[in-house]
């Protein structure tokens, strides 16, 4: 075996910045980031004790959860989920687009987040929930009712004789969750996709949940059949990047008027767990109706870790490295005990400056003082990270709500210099969640922007009114309209009235690839960690002003064609108004771009100050997947001859050859 040092040099930091940021707990890695079981021990424990009463007794509770930026309150929801998944159900819930459709952004992320199969199960968290339910434990009585419809309902019914909001559809739904055909439909019904006719003749339903009153009923319907069930813990985080109010203030009323609707409604079965940076909580808590805030049952408070701890995290950190080295390493080698208390000489401190640390020291043991920390380098490789989550978590772009598509667009517009961006343009109320309107820097006509994925056929028609009154009153002077999912009929008024406005008239239509929606899911996530301070970037957390900067000097949306097509109309070329570069099978199998593989390799060699060959090789293949070991070797021998990166022992086997930058390649 090798030693310790022999294998530090050929490592890549396992402090890695992209890792300081946990969020949705269902895309995370825990073995990315490994866990000290005595950090937040105590929090832990009373969580547990919490849902465990709520697991008892039924009733539901709510809990706050506070703790300073970087304390680690994702990495705990993470850790609760990881650990308790086998006693209830656990749902994720980030920030929504505009208040006034939180019930929809709710009960589509719980949906979302139901449909996850949990680690050592064969079946998604929403079948193991309905499949809890006291009739299914009677088999003879399933054998019979699996087979027919009506009398599956009708059993149900006469189960839960509490009142059921929209009985007959809500248990014919479920019982098509049973059906592999069905399921797919079943599970965009239940999310809020406003559906096409023919999907919603399939499931046999009259209307999707398309308003705040029908979501909120259909997730109370979860809650009023829980008794027989785990419970359901709905995890808000990430809350300081929700919707503010025109006071400039984050709109927390609205979701502890959720709260207490939950409550007051006497739902039975759920945990919600309010995750609130400290200062947040002090500055907007009083800004929340007294009531609302009486319906907490439980708050937490994340305390600083001792150095103790401190010592662990960096230990789990280098874990896989120190079981490959003989004879046994010291413990948190390369580091000392000395350093960690120079560094916080008050004896406590966050998660994340152990963190932070840990990437800082790792880079002196190996370079010295000589490596400057390159935050272009680091921030695209976290981007590169954060788009890889994106890929493997949106595989058609219906999987995120038409609203939420909107923000994205409308912040990414935002941080690349477009003027006066207002949001809710449509003049209809019932619509104006699906657009908004800006100025290209320096010309004064307005654009105005709606973007709907919806399929059903009605809605389709009435947004394209709203878009003709829109026109009408000259809210703007050039309208487009976004849209990957396919169009209505020809016979349809709403697709007569399309043609009439962007295909016979002026105005643009654009379809978006599914690539275009990864880069704008990147950029808003990322954003939203800049907004709760979770974004680190070279040893700083960047605010929102500083993030936007990085996404401008960096360049790393110029590529996004749907951004481009807004911004510099007239340099897109206009056949059939179409933006669009990839269909569903090039997206399951993407183009190859080898500009951007030779980027990851140069900024990773960049901020590791020198590594092993292999282990250069293998991160490029977990990041491009797609790609072979022979493209990557011939993209480090095309840096090596422009002089960008070096080997430190050009005749060394290939298994202990080390890469470096060369000394003045930038």
């Amino acid at each position: 075996m090798a030693t310790i040092d022999q294998i530090l040099r050929q490592a890549a930091n396992p402090f890695d910045p992209a890792t300081f940021k946990p969020g949705n707990f269902w895309q995370e890695n825990p073995a990315v980031n490994p866990t000290v079981d005595t950090i937040h021990q105590e929090a832990l424990g009373a969580i547990a004790t919490l849902l465990g009463q709520v697991n008892d007794d039924h009733k539901t509770r709510t809990l706050l959860l506070l703790g300073d930026s970087g304390s680690g309150k994702s990495h705990l929801l993470g850790r609760l989920k990881q650990t308790l998944n086998a006693k209830a159900f656990f749902v994720y819930i980030g920030p929504w687009a505009d208040s006034t459709y939180i019930w929809r952004h709710i009960l589509r992320q719980t949906v979302d987040s139901l449909i996850q199969v949990p680690e050592g199960q064969q079946e998604s968290q929403l079948l193991l929930w309905l499949k809890s339910l006291s009739i299914f434990q009677k088999k003879t009585l399933m054998d019979r009712l699996l087979g027919d419809r009506k009398a599956f309902i009708r059993q149900l019914r006469e189960t839960y004789k509490t009142s059921i909001y929209n009985a007959n559809e809500f248990f014919g739904v479920l019982f098509d969750l049973l059906n592999p055909e069905l399921q797919l439909t079943a599970c965009d019904w239940l999310r809020g996709d406003d559906l096409d006719e023919e999907d919603l003749r399939l499931i046999r339903v009259k209307n999707s949940i398309d308003s705040e009153d029908a979501a909120q009923k259909i997730l109370e319907n979860f809650g009023r059949i829980a008794t027989e069930t785990q419970p359901i813990v709905l995890c808000f985080d990430n809350l300081d990047g929700i919707p503010r109010t025109p006071e400039g203030f984050i709109d927390l009323q609205a979701l502890f008027n959720v709260n207490s609707t939950i409550h007051n409604e006497k739902l039975q079965g759920f945990l919600l767990l309010i995750s609130v940076i400290t200062n947040t909580w002090i500055e907007n808590s009083k800004r929340i109706q007294p009531a609302d805030k009486a319906r907490i049952d439980t708050t937490v408070s994340l305390r600083p870790i001792n150095l103790t701890q401190a010592e662990g995290l960096l230990q789990v950190r280098l874990a896989h490295l120190y079981a490959k080295a003989s004879p046994p390493p010291p413990p948190i080698y390369p580091f000392s005990k000395e350093g960690i208390e120079q560094s916080f000489p008050g004896g406590k401190t966050k998660p994340r400056n152990v963190l932070e640390l840990g990437r800082r020291l790792f880079i002196e043991y190996k370079a010295g003082n000589q490596t400057i920390s390159d935050p272009y380098a680091i921030f695209k490789l976290v981007w590169l990270k954060e788009l890889q989550k994106s890929e493997q978590k949106i595989a058609r772009i219906r999987q995120l709500a038409s609203p939420e598509l909107v923000q994205m667009l409308r912040e990414a517009l935002v941080a690349l210099g477009a003027e006066d961006v207002r949001s809710r343009f449509l003049p209809s109320p019932s619509y104006f969640i699906y657009s908004f309107s800006f100025q290209i820097a320096g010309k004064g006509d307005r654009t105005g922007v709606v973007w709907t994925e919806e399929p059903n056929s009605t809605s389709f028609y009435h947004i394209m009114k709203a878009c003709q009154k829109a026109l009408e009153v000259e809210l703007c002077q050039n309208l487009v309209f976004i849209r990957a999912e396919k169009l209505p009929r020809n016979s349809t008024k709403g697709y007569q009235l399309f043609a009439e406005i962007f295909k016979r008239g002026t105005h643009t239509f654009l379809l978006p690839s599914l690539e275009t929606v990864h880069q704008l899911l990147t950029f808003y996530n990322l954003l939203n960690s800049a907004r709760s301070k979770d974004l680190v970037i070279a040893g700083k957390t960047p605010t929102p002003e500083e993030y936007f900067a990085l996404v401008r000097e960096s360049q790393i949306l110029q590529e996004c064609e749907l951004l481009q097509a807004l911004l510099n109309p007239a340099k897109v070329v206009k056949k059939k108004r179409i933006i669009s570069t990839k269909n569903a099978k090039q997206a399951a199998l993407p183009e190859i771009d080898f500009a951007e593989v030779n980027e990851f390799l140069f900024n990773f060699v960049k901020i590791n100050a020198f590594l092993g060959l292999q282990t250069l090789i293998q991160n490029t293949l977990e990041q491009f997947p797609h790609i072979d070991r022979a493209d990557v070797e011939k993209q480090i021998h095309e840096l090596v001859e422009q002089k960008k990166i070096q080997f430190i022992d050009p005749n060394a086997p290939p298994e202990a050859q080390l890469v470096c930058l060369v000394p003045q390649a930038k």
